[in-house]
Formats: structure tokens, C-alpha cells, sequence
């Protein structure tokens, strides 16, 4: 995990191979190309981009129609105004029409930093996720969000994908398979389980290299899909070991730990713990500070599951 490279970078750069793959692609943005990425698709493909303005819902409205005409459409601006600003319009006019259109959404979560409360998108998994038929993405570094943009582009029918803006260390090579809705584990342990997922997966993987030295075995698993999720990785996981820790850079209601406790409580009653923002908006500050602030570190996670003993 040496590089670190934001995934919103990593969408920019795959974006430009699939529309020379696939002249049915078109992309939509608010005005944010320069910070989404988007940028070089438009340079390469200028007609097949449109900038539709400081306009989010006008927007997805856009990008719908050019969906139900038969384009598959990335449309993307940051995660606040995508999933917080039009979330009616993805609603009803992506969700309930089940448009192919992909809701990239970037600057998402603490990691913003500096651009405070307002700009830290930490309920927007949670609110994608009760969307009926909507995929939820958020992939772990820049291998996976290359990977799993490819797998939305094959898919037919809404999918939103979680981007950042935060560098973060690139866990896996090209050789690893990605599969929407299908967990990886990036290790194997008999102790405890960290289910995590977006850039928390390398703070997971850190966790588990800590704990070891103490003698405990941890399993970490990368639930970059969140719907639909994985349900036989986390029935396993419960079933043989003595608990769960989830962990995500986004509130603990609604999101990944909401998820994996639905699954658990119906299925394999386990022993959880939450790693993720509590009942709090952020504030401004650098990336790192607030992860430590907010309690989103490997420390955090480590002390998490020794909780569970």
C-alpha cells in the first residue's frame, strides 16, 4: 500500500477508456468538471459531454431522459448536491424509472476537510440505499474504483458510485477480480471480522497488521458493494467468528453497519461494533485530523474490536 491516489482521479482516467470502448456513453456534470475528473472526458469527447451547470437536479432530470432515449450516462458533481440536492429527481426520475444512469458522486464524506460541514457528504450511502433497485458502490482505492466503474457501465440500471478527493493508499493490483455485489476478503482471520468499506479498508488492513501482534486474528473484508450486499460474506464471517466490527468514513445510521446488523439480525445473530461518525455533522479542518477527531484511524478500529473480547 505504497501509492495513494484519489478515486476520483481514478474515475477520470477510466472514464476516457470506456468512451473510446463505448460511443453510446455520454457524461453529464454541474459545473465541477475541473474537481471531478470529468474534465478529460470533455476534452477527448467534447460531444459527448454536457455541462449543465450549477443545475444538480436539472441535471440527473437530463440525464434520465438521454438514458430512457438508450445512452448509458455518468453524470456527477460532489456527493452532497448529488445525493443530498437531487435526491427527489434521482428518486423519481432515475429510481423509479430504473434509468441507466451512473450517479458518480465525488468529494465525498470527512475527507473534504477544509470545505467544512456543508461539503462533507457522511449521510449519502444511507440515503442511496432506500432508493428501490439503486446499486451502491464505494470503492477502496484506485484499482477497485477503475474496476467497479467498468462493472456500472455493464450494468443496466442506477448505480451510484462514492468517489474522494482524499489520496488514499492503493490496496490491490490489476489481477483482482471485482464483481459487483460480491465482498472481497484482503484477509483471512479466525478471531474477529472488520467489515469495511471506502477508503476505511486500508485503516482495516492496518488494524488487523496491529492486532495481530497481540495475538488476535482478524478477517477484513471490503464491502465496496453495499447494495446489493453481500449477505453469504457476512453470514459467514458471524457464523465462525466471535464478532463484528463495521467501518465506514460516513454516519453509523443508515450505512454500512445499519446494513450488515439488517443481515445479521436475520440470519446470524453477532456481536457488533460501529466504527463511523456519530450523530454529528464534521467541520472544517484537514483530512487526517478529522479522521482522528472523528475516530476513523486504525487505532480506533483496533480498540473497537478488543471491545468485543
Amino acid at each position: 500500500m505504497a501509492d495513494k491516489i484519489a478515486t476520483r482521479q481514478s474515475y477520470g482516467e477510466v472514464l476516457v477508456e470506456l468512451g473510446k470502448e463505448n460511443s453510446n456513453i455520454v457524461v453529464l456534470d454541474a459545473d465541477l468538471s475541473g474537481s471531478t475528473m470529468t474534465k478529460d472526458f470533455a476534452k477527448v469527447y467534447p460531444d459527448r459531454f454536457f455541462n449543465a451547470g450549477i443545475a444538480e437536479a436539472n441535471m440527473y432530470g437530463m440525464a434520465a431522459g438521454l438514458a430512457v432515449s438508450g445512452k448509458t450516462v455518468f453524470a456527477s458533481t460532489f456527493a452532497m448536491f448529488a445525493a443530498g440536492r437531487a435526491f427527489e429527481i434521482i428518486r423519481n426520475s432515475i429510481g423509479y424509472t430504473k434509468a441507466n444512469v451512473k450517479i458518480c458522486a465525488t468529494h465525498a464524506g470527512l475527507t473534504v476537510g477544509e470545505d467544512g460541514a456543508s461539503h462533507q457528504a457522511i449521510e449519502d450511502l444511507a440515503l442511496m440505499r432506500t432508493i428501490p433497485g439503486m446499486t451502491v458502490l464505494n470503492p477502496a482505492d484506485d484499482i477497485s474504483a477503475k474496476k467497479l466503474i467498468r462493472e456500472a457501465a455493464e450494468y443496466k440500471g442506477p448505480v451510484y458510485v462514492r468517489l474522494g478527493r482524499y489520496p488514499v493508499p492503493v490496496i490491490y493490483d490489476d489481477s483482482i477480480a471485482i464483481k459487483i455485489g460480491k465482498a472481497i476478503t484482503v484477509r483471512e482471520g479466525k478471531d474477529y471480522t472488520i467489515i469495511a468499506t471506502g477508503i476505511m479498508v486500508a485503516a482495516a488492513m492496518e488494524a488487523a497488521q496491529s492486532l495481530e501482534s497481540e495475538g488476535i486474528e482478524v478477517r477484513v473484508i471490503d464491502m465496496h458493494t453495499l447494495k446489493p450486499i453481500d449477505k453469504e460474506a457476512i453470514i459467514k464471517a458471524a457464523k465462525e467468528t466471535k464478532g463484528i466490527v463495521t467501518a465506514e468514513e460516513h454516519t453509523i445510521i443508515g450505512g454500512l453497519g445499519a446494513a450488515v446488523a439488517e443481515v445479521c439480525s436475520q440470519a446470524a445473530p453477532a456481536k457488533m461494533s460501529f466504527v463511523g461518525i456519530q450523530d454529528t455533522f464534521g467541520e472544517s479542518g484537514k483530512p487526517a485530523e478529522l479522521l482522528e477527531k472523528y475516530g476513523l484511524t486504525a487505532a480506533h478500529i483496533a480498540l473497537a474490536v478488543k471491545a468485543l473480547q
